[in-house]
């Protein structure tokens, strides 16, 4: 199997709607671009190790148990996220990992984003959002 990394860029999002609305300077909204993220399917969310939620400036939603290899965990949900990737865009909450963890791109935004991992050729593919073939369905 192959492994998919990709490059993303995360925004508080709050700090953009301060930028919109005129009550910040646009060079206060904290972002980063982060490289080598991996895409992981087994994980729910984006995933974001403290050190950077902390840089970020983000906003505790709470706590919520989660299955990781071992056991269950607690681990933090933070709101309020705008994730960038491949030139597509959306607004996120995140879970916290320890201090330097690998960032994680998880199953919910790739779908959302119309993204899917091609294994072999370790990429991220963009999927149709026009036509008869957009990956967007109603039912």
């Amino acid at each position: 199997m192959g492994k998919v990394t990709t490059t993303i860029t995360v925004t508080n999002r709050i700090d953009q709607i301060l930028a919109e609305r005129g009550f910040i300077p646009l060079e206060q909204v904290r972002s980063v671009t982060l490289k080598d993220v991996l895409v992981d399917t087994g994980a729910n969310r984006l995933c974001l190790p403290a050190n950077i939620i902390n840089d970020l400036g983000l906003v505790l939603q709470g706590e919520v148990d989660v299955k990781i290899a071992t056991r269950v965990q607690k681990l933090r949900i933070f709101r309020e996220i705008n994730l960038t990737v491949e030139g597509r865009e959306g607004t996120y909450n995140c879970m916290e990992l320890p201090d330097g963890a690998d960032p994680l791109l998880g199953l919910l935004p790739l779908e959302d984003l119309g993204l899917e991992p091609d294994l072999q050729n370790q990429r991220l593919r963009v999927l149709p959002v026009e036509g008869k073939d957009t990956y967007l369905t109603v039912l």
